[in-house]
């Protein structure tokens, strides 16, 4: 199941964000950065919505920054969308720089945040299939060869390195 972690210190807009997901998101919702950690590494949620003004220090984005880097350290491959009002758009930018995956500013327009929040889950699976592809036993580096076993794979390499001479070759095998 898809789970998402809302950061968000106003009660109000913690409702209306929980409120845009369906049944098939599993939400989290927090208003702190040390109960944020806490849920970050008990459940490992594939997308988070971060606001950036959170206590102690509501007005700034201090402690939203410290998380975003505490988030990005913990869990890399967590997509991160940090929300912001709109005259806040340079700490949006700054926040992108650091490595959050994206940004959404307030006021709340739930099919936008929807979208959003859709896109980096997508994102999150689609990092997740290609990790898995890359780095499985079953590659080679051979276009249009699917090897598991050990025998392929070294027949596979055989190939790529006569592949480049120009001599005749046959390769036997039971």
């Amino acid at each position: 199941m898809k789970h998402l972690l809302i950061v968000e210190d106003d009660p109000g807009l913690q409702s209306q964000m929980r409120w845009c997901f369906s049944e098939d998101i599993e939400v989290s919702v927090v208003a702190d950065r040390t109960s944020a950690l806490a849920i970050l590494r008990r459940l490992e949620p594939q997308v988070v919505t971060l606001d950036l003004g959170l206590p102690p220090d509501p007005g700034g984005a201090t402690e939203g920054f410290a998380l975003l880097e505490d988030i990005l350290k913990l869990a890399p491959a967590t997509k991160v969308i940090v929300v912001t009002g709109r005259e806040d758009r340079e700490n949006a930018i700054k926040a992108i720089g650091m490595g959050a995956s994206d940004f959404y500013q307030k006021p709340l327009d739930a099919d936008i945040l929807t979208f959003v929040v859709n896109r980096a889950f997508r994102l999150a699976e689609l990092e997740k299939e290609n990790s898995e592809l890359t780095s499985g036993s079953t590659y080679s580096n051979i276009k249009g060869i699917v090897a598991a076993s050990p025998e392929m794979l070294a027949i596979c390499r055989t190939i790529e390195k006569v592949a480049p001479t120009d001599v005749t070759t046959l390769i036997t095998g039971e």
